[in-house]
């Protein structure tokens, strides 16, 4: 695409068991959807190129065009002595770890068996078919 353009959108985004992952009404926030800088997937692009100020789109991705596909890869074992030791470390609990150039990656703790935790570093929301309500706010 030639032209890069953004639209900032109220969004849910909705599990295949119809509750909502996430809400930007709640925290009055948009999102910000950048078209043509590879940042969203082409499927998800193809959604929302087209949409204006004031439209309203619903749509449903499999996971491999919304956050992936679950990699096994990004499951880890660690040691208990690689956390915090007033750390509370239980299944559900979201851990943060330093990655390249001095970012964070999240990771959720999926379980806790004696010393050994594993975290899962996908996106929580990888695996998901999800569905997308989008509220175009407005378009820079």
């Amino acid at each position: 695409m030639s032209d890069l353009r953004s639209l900032l959108c109220h969004m849910n985004i909705v599990l295949e068991d119809g509750s909502t992952a996430e809400s930007t009404k709640a925290t009055g926030k948009p999102a910000r959807l950048n078209i043509g800088d590879e940042s969203l997937s082409p499927a998800f692009e193809a959604q929302i190129v087209e949409l204006e100020v004031g439209d309203s789109h619903t749509f449903t991705l499999a996971a491999i065009d919304a956050f992936g596909e679950s990699n096994p890869d990004a499951i880890h074992h660690m040691d208990r002595s690689k956390f915090p030791a007033d750390m509370s470390l239980e299944a559900g609990v979201i851990v943060s770890f330093g990655g390249p150039g001095g970012s964070e990656i999240p990771g959720v703790v999926r379980d806790v068996a004696g010393d050994s935790v594993t975290v899962d570093l996908n996106h929580p929301l990888a695996g998901h078919e999800i569905t997308f309500e989008l509220e175009v706010v407005q378009v820079i």
